[in-house]
């Protein structure tokens, strides 16, 4: 075998003839996502409330169409669904990323807003849910599909963010290991990707800082050294669970963290003061 034949399958499109729905894929995980899809052979419908950014998008790159949406009204959820099966006749794959940060004020409880509280888990739970339901609806005639959800690692740690948004990501792996254990018949897989901090527009507003000292406060706090973690490397992640090569694998929630959330930083950190201190 030529070193080239070997290397040919390495550099086939992984989401070939694939069709897939990513919303709040206007900007950040859901954008980097949309164009690596498209880049793997699939096609790529965005749902967004973001019109500017989802249209240029989807004039950048051929194979990605926008379709306006909020995830919280079902009407608009199915009809990106029953627009894009009109389109291309099949769904393949449902990435419930779309999702919003809580306000600085809901990490801690006494100065916590309840409306904050519902809005959150309104579009990071119940949009996810309706996402689920809608491409559920179609996949299960289809017998096949993988829905996708962006969790985070907050997920499976606690005390690193709002009250709020760590509560709806442990909401929303619950609902896809749930969602697993039922749509698993149909052979319909499940799985969330649970990120790290990702230099993202709405990590970037909501801390009020630029990418550049996000990132060198990500990097300070990481476990693993040395790289720092891009919305791509969860769009790489997405792709794996999309495509083919995770045929067997549903109801996981995949950790994209460099292990951070399986080191306690805490005495290290109490080291480090101890000794700045001497």
């Amino acid at each position: 075998m030529s070193f080239t034949s070997f290397q040919a399958p390495l550099l086939a499109k992984r989401l070939q003839g694939k069709v897939a729905i990513i919303t709040g894929g206007a900007s950040g995980i859901g954008a980097s996502t949309a164009k690596l899809f498209a880049k793997n052979g699939a096609k790529v419908v965005i749902a967004d409330i973001q019109n500017d950014l989802g249209s240029s998008i989807s004039k950048e790159v051929e194979d990605i169409k926008y379709i306006h949406c909020d995830v919280t009204q079902e009407n608009d959820v199915k009809h990106v669904v029953d627009t894009t099966m009109s389109k291309y006749g099949q769904l393949d794959i449902m990435f419930n990323n779309a999702g919003v940060p809580a306000t600085r004020s809901a990490i801690q409880i006494l100065t916590s807003d309840v409306e904050d509280f519902k809005k959150v888990f309104d579009v990071n739970v119940c949009g996810g849910f309706l996402g689920a339901k809608h491409a559920a609806r179609v996949m299960i005639p289809a017998k096949k599909g993988s829905i996708i959800f962006t969790a985070s690692a907050v997920s499976v740690t606690t005390g690193d963010a709002p009250h709020s948004y760590t509560a709806s990501k442990h909401a929303v792996v619950g609902l896809a290991k749930n969602l697993c254990g039922e749509l698993g018949q149909y052979g319909i897989r499940v799985n969330c990707i649970s990120p790290y901090l990702v230099a993202t527009p709405m990590l970037t507003n909501g801390m009020g800082i630029d990418q550049s000292k996000a990132e060198e406060i990500m990097s300070e706090a990481a476990n693993l050294k040395g790289v720092v973690m891009k919305a791509e490397d969860i769009a790489e992640a997405a792709v794996f669970l999309g495509s083919d090569a995770s045929s067997y694998i549903s109801g996981i929630n995949l950790v994209v963290d460099g292990g951070y959330s399986i080191t306690t930083p805490a005495i290290k950190m109490a080291l480090k003061a101890h000794f700045s201190n001497h």
